[in-house]
């Protein structure tokens, strides 16, 4: 589940960024050496330093936050540029000379440059690209922190609709505004005469056949071009349950400079010929795996629901979690850790150690998206009990409409317990997520009924595992979780 995709070319290496919305920390950045195998490698925007409801603190960032943005990076000061308008108000430009971090906010413009693409020109110039519908360039002052010009330069005609998804390019002295038709075409627009136009469009795609089966039409993204001159467009695909996900087709112009998609049986290939590049360097790091928080940080495949309160959990011998939150509502409870889910399907499991739990404390594993359920432990009254609970949703503004339903209980002893969720993410209506437990990592028993996961688009991001611990009545008891494994199938 990876959005919004912008993709850009350094040496020998690709990057990636995409969408996060209220998940923290945000814009991930990805690397790959061949565009097949991607590994997380950072985040571009350490905390969503954008007000308290991003702390879940007097307020909620549901569907807020990360959206469309850009990122590219100038060969004058080797330095990445990533930038994004927050809540329809200002841009905010971060800087980085590694995508590992440490990311810095270097700007903030005072307005909002909507689905925003950065050219880095060959004079060095920075051009942004930006709106919906009416699609405006500013130029940015030479340190990359003012505007120093902006104007409309194209205006989407009524035949098309809406327009936006801006990333711009620059190919044989034309300028090239990329564009997508939510949710269902691409198109290009071309200026043989300077980054502010005149331009005019072309249709890329519209109504493409898409590679995943019961997903939506490749759409939005980005061009990049190989070191030996190749082009490739990489969209992303409507999936849900699972999310939008990236998929990757050749491109090849036409002599007077206008895109075409390489198509199979006139739709976006399921398949298509290993690019041909350098042999990588190293093998990635796979997005499975086992994470047992031996490190002095979180890996960058892990990101918090909103801002975590960082004085609330630890790593370094396991994941410890204290309570940071006294509620009854998971969707307002701090310090959810959250973890991609990969699909077709794909199991999560977590060896929990729940012996610091105090009375009235519920901690466990999540299927979480704006309908939810949850295996967990409770303890209240100084009993334990493992239960399953499911129904916790919220209404399309993002406000909890029900904060769950038990509907499974056992007692349990002894202070540790595996907790597993296998997701089953293929595309369409009726999917399904298992609980499960084992009291000895090995043998594990079904817990509880299915829960049958929504597919609407509304929310954006799709179902992500989630490792909570909240209070429902006072702070200060934790949990432990050693290890995590996410397995397929």
């Amino acid at each position: 589940d990876l959005a919004d995709i912008d993709i850009i070319r350094v040496g020998d290496t690709y990057y990636y960024s995409a969408s996060t919305m209220h998940y923290s920390p945000g814009a991930p950045v990805l690397r790959s050496y061949d565009l097949v195998h991607w590994e997380y490698a950072g985040h571009s925007v350490p905390k969503l330093d954008f007000g308290n409801k991003y702390d879940l603190n007097g307020g909620r960032g549901y569907v807020n936050g990360i959206w469309a943005s850009f990122l590219n990076y100038r060969p004058s000061n080797k330095t990445f540029y990533w930038g994004g308008c927050i809540d329809f108000s200002k841009t905010y430009i971060y800087t980085a000379t590694s995508v590992e971090g440490p990311w810095n906010r270097h700007t903030t413009i005072n307005k909002c440059y909507y689905d925003a693409g950065l050219l880095v020109d060959d004079n060095d110039t920075m051009y942004v690209s930006y709106g919906n519908t009416q699609i405006s360039v500013a130029q940015l002052s030479a340190d990359g922190k003012s505007e120093v010009r902006s104007q409309q330069v194209f205006s989407t005609p009524s035949s098309v609709g809406t327009l936006e998804g801006s990333r711009m390019y620059k190919r044989n002295g034309n300028y090239y505004i990329f564009l997508t038709r939510p949710a269902n075409g691409q198109y290009i627009l071309k200026s043989t005469n300077g980054p502010f136009g005149p331009y005019e469009m072309r249709q890329v795609l519209l109504n493409m056949s898409g590679p995943v089966s019961g997903g939506g039409v490749p759409h939005q993204g980005g061009l990049v071009q190989t070191q030996n001159g190749a082009w490739y467009y990489m969209a992303f695909q409507d999936a849900y349950p699972g999310g939008r996900i990236p998929v990757l087709a050749p491109v090849t112009w036409t002599s007077d400079g206008w895109p075409t998609i390489t198509t199979v049986n006139g739709g976006w290939g399921a398949s298509y010929p290993y690019p041909n590049v350098p042999r990588p360097p190293r093998q990635v790091k796979s997005p499975g795996g086992t994470d047992t928080f031996t490190g002095s940080q979180l890996g960058p495949e892990w990101e918090w629901n909103h801002n975590p309160d960082t004085t609330k959990f630890s790593v370094g011998s396991g994941l410890r979690l204290q309570t940071a939150t006294v509620t009854n509502d998971l969707y307002s409870a701090r310090n959810t850790l959250t973890h991609r889910i990969l699909g077709p399907s794909s199991t999560a499991t977590i060896q929990l150690d729940y012996s610091q739990m105090r009375d009235g404390d519920r901690a466990g594993l999540a299927m979480l998206r704006d309908s939810s359920a949850w295996i967990g432990v409770r303890r209240d009254n100084g009993q334990t009990r493992l239960v399953a609970t499911n129904n916790l949703t919220m209404n399309g503004s993002w406000q909890t409409t029900s904060t769950g339903t038990e509907v499974a209980s056992t007692s349990i002893s002894g202070g540790r317990i595996w907790l597993r969720v296998n997701a089953d993410i293929r595309p369409g209506s009726g999917r399904q997520a298992k609980f499960s437990y084992s009291t000895d990592g090995v043998n594990f028993t079904s817990f509880g009924p299915a829960f049958t996961m929504g597919n609407a688009w509304q929310f954006f991001m799709g179902y992500r595992f989630g490792i909570f611990n909240y209070a429902t009545q006072s702070l200060g008891g934790s949990v432990t979780v050693n290890r995590f494994d996410l397995t397929q199938p």
